[in-house]
């Protein structure tokens, strides 16, 4: 038998080609392959080899990018050799994905360069693949491979049939290995800068995972945030003008007369005595002590305006992002309901 003998009569339709060459020991054993099959076929100068305990790949030369994390995830994933060797709807494909790899996804930098982050190294340069699976799994690290554990797994998501982790998550836990502040840095603005996740997200696994006690994450997450900001205002500037708002005075602090100060605000109508607030600082959650003080003095503000007769409108980033036609309608449909209110107190409007 040589590596390109058929394994068996039943043909594995549901799994790629890459998938063909990296097997398990005990589907290799499904298809009636011994156990003296496979130590011959993987002894020097064979045409198989072993790539990780019970992970094989049929071919001899160096495993490609795919073929490492297939075998990555087959060494981790739960009970691999439970998958049957023919699926179940002839014809079947990537959706199998999943099941072969259940309870197991790639993470950390080899799930952010299959996002495509170009400040993450190309797969082939890492020395180890992070796979995620759950807390309990009996696994260890080895090789190629690095067992991250975690309480909860997250939807992965599919990308060329691999279950890959969500940004946020792959960012902690890429973050949890780095102690370069540059790299921390660029890794954190791209996810932002590229649309891939909105800082809440981030900055919420990285809180999980206990990475904001460290000066270098914390110096990272400030850009962050900054990054985050800019973009909301540009979609915020956006939706006013693509979807025929009336101009508000942007940026500005309110007084009452001779009194104390109102608070600042990202967007002001005052004829319509509407106010708009982009929800940018949720993401610091965590990251400061006095978190309860600040959050206590946010609702006091919003309060106090809206005992005044002045309607504030809350949006975050991520609805600006994602439903920007329907925050455009929120405040269309209250600066078209001031004309039913009672007229607000008169307030002195300052630049911010």
């Amino acid at each position: 038998m040589n590596h390109n003998t058929p394994l068996s009569p039943r043909p594995l339709r549901h799994l790629s080609d890459v998938q063909l060459r990296v097997l398990t020991t005990a589907q290799l054993r499904s298809q009636g392959v011994s156990p003296a099959d496979i130590n011959a076929q993987c002894r020097p100068g064979g045409t198989w080899q072993q790539l990780l305990p019970g992970v094989y790949l049929l071919r001899p030369g160096p495993a490609t990018s795919e073929e490492r994390l297939h075998a990555v995830l087959l060494y981790a994933a739960r009970s691999p050799a439970a998958e049957p060797a023919v699926p179940a709807q002839p014809g079947a494909g990537e959706p199998h994905a999943p099941q072969r790899y259940a309870d197991a996804m790639i993470t950390g930098l080899a799930a952010l360069a299959l996002h495509r982050f170009s400040s993450a190294p190309p797969l082939l340069s890492l020395d180890r693949i992070d796979v995620l699976v759950p807390r309990l799994r009996r696994l260890r690290s080895t090789g190629c491979v690095r067992i991250v554990r975690t309480p909860g797994l997250p939807e992965p998501e599919q990308i060329t049939g691999i279950p890959v982790a969500p940004v946020p998550r792959a960012l902690a836990d890429a973050v949890a290995d780095l102690a370069d502040a540059g790299v921390v840095r660029r890794l954190l603005t791209e996810a932002v800068r590229g649309g891939h996740c909105e800082p809440a997200a981030v900055v919420k696994e990285l809180t999980q995972a206990r990475l904001l006690s460290r000066p270098h994450v914390v110096d990272a997450v400030d850009s962050l945030l900054a990054e985050g900001r800019a973009i909301a205002e540009d979609r915020l500037y956006r939706m006013v003008h693509e979807h025929g708002l009336p101009d508000p005075v942007w940026n500005v602090d309110l007084r009452l007369p001779g009194g104390p100060h109102l608070g600042g605000l990202d967007a002001y109508w005052p004829d319509h005595a509407v106010a708009l607030e982009l929800d940018t600082r949720a993401p610091r959650q965590g990251l400061r002590q006095d978190d309860d003080a600040m959050w206590s003095e946010y609702a006091r503000k919003r309060e106090h305006l809206e005992r005044l007769g002045i309607t504030v409108v809350h949006i975050t980033p991520k609805k600006l992002r994602d439903s920007m036609e329907q925050q455009a309608t929120v405040v269309r449909t209250a600066l078209m309901a001031s004309a039913d209110r009672d007229p607000a107190a008169y307030v002195v409007v300052l630049p911010r």
